[in-house]
């Protein structure tokens, strides 16, 4: 129930304001870390233990406190708690959002606000449109697999006297948004992101290859496993190939960034009409991912 019910709060309510979002207090800290210290692996390693062991810390503060009280208080706080941790409604919002914008530079600029990182000023619509399918279909285990994936295993191995679900959530998502702010080969953060960006790809490790396995799954077609096992360690990642290489093969498009990766080679190019199509694809599988771990806890209790 607990999982449900956080899947129906990101359904219905989306993402919470600005000044109560833990995520946005975890990039606070990590930015204002940054521009403290020297860009050397010690520094970035150390500053990532200082600000774990906070989140940490409260997390598990705040389930204990919760973990005394009366059952259903108990969950829904638990599950208003756990919500900003997820966020498969604000990710599809954004998506949709480039998918609607009236023209190819709007289109870039949506894409540079909501999804990427990289310099999108120069890309063709079809670039555009594979970057989106691209950020669905990773962002779909970032953003929701992986986070449920530790709080299941946070809550198993916390057992019932102590429920590390919200904790190990929280030391995820912590992680997960000092890679996306450190984890870049410049010179200012070659070697202090080093240590979250390795960390980062440790903690994926499981979770990428679910989020590929349930993409395939709901793909219903050979195609998407064949591409996964040929293209799915094509990328630098370890991990974000693994379900972008089977979304591609899903919907039969060719996902490629210059001279880094190119994955379904062989299909055309992506359109448009391709993103809503990515969109419903990993709504289908978010879906399944949060049944399956639903089932999950009920098999384990």
């Amino acid at each position: 129930m607990l999982i449900l019910i956080t899947w129906l709060l990101d359904l219905w309510l989306g993402e919470p304001p600005v000044r109560l979002h833990p995520v946005i207090w975890m990039g606070n800290y990590l930015r204002w870390v940054r521009q403290r210290l020297p860009p050397t692996f010690l520094a970035g390693a150390l500053a990532w233990l200082g600000g774990a062991i906070v989140v940490f810390g409260i997390a598990c503060l705040i389930s204990v406190i919760f973990h005394f009280q009366f059952s259903i208080f108990n969950l829904l706080a638990t599950a208003i708690l756990l919500k900003p941790l997820i966020a498969w409604r604000a990710l599809r919002e954004a998506a949709t959002e480039v998918l609607t914008a009236p023209d190819l530079p709007a289109m870039r600029k949506m894409l540079a606000w909501h999804l990427v990182s990289r310099n999108t000023s120069a890309l063709s619509e079809a670039e555009v449109c594979g970057a989106t399918i691209e950020s669905v279909a990773e962002n779909l285990s970032d953003s929701l697999i992986a986070p449920l994936f530790w709080f299941g295993l946070g809550q198993m191995l916390g057992g019932g006297d102590l429920p590390l679900g919200l904790a190990f959530a929280a030391l995820y998502r912590y992680t997960n948004t000092a890679d996306a702010m450190w984890g870049y080969r410049t010179p200012e953060l070659e070697y202090f992101g080093k240590w979250t960006a390795r960390l980062d790809d440790v903690l994926n490790l499981i979770p990428s290859r679910l989020t590929a396995l349930l993409i395939c799954v709901c793909s219903g077609n050979a195609r998407s496993w064949r591409i996964w096992w040929r293209d799915g360690l094509s990328t630098p990642s370890p991990n974000a190939g693994q379900p972008m290489s089977a979304a591609a093969g899903a919907l039969g498009v060719r996902l490629t960034k210059r001279n880094l990766y190119d994955l379904g080679r062989e299909l055309p190019d992506p359109q448009k009409a391709d993103i809503p199509r990515a969109i419903t694809l990993c709504a289908r599988a978010a879906w399944l991912g949060v049944l399956c771990y639903a089932l999950c806890s009920v098999l384990i209790q």
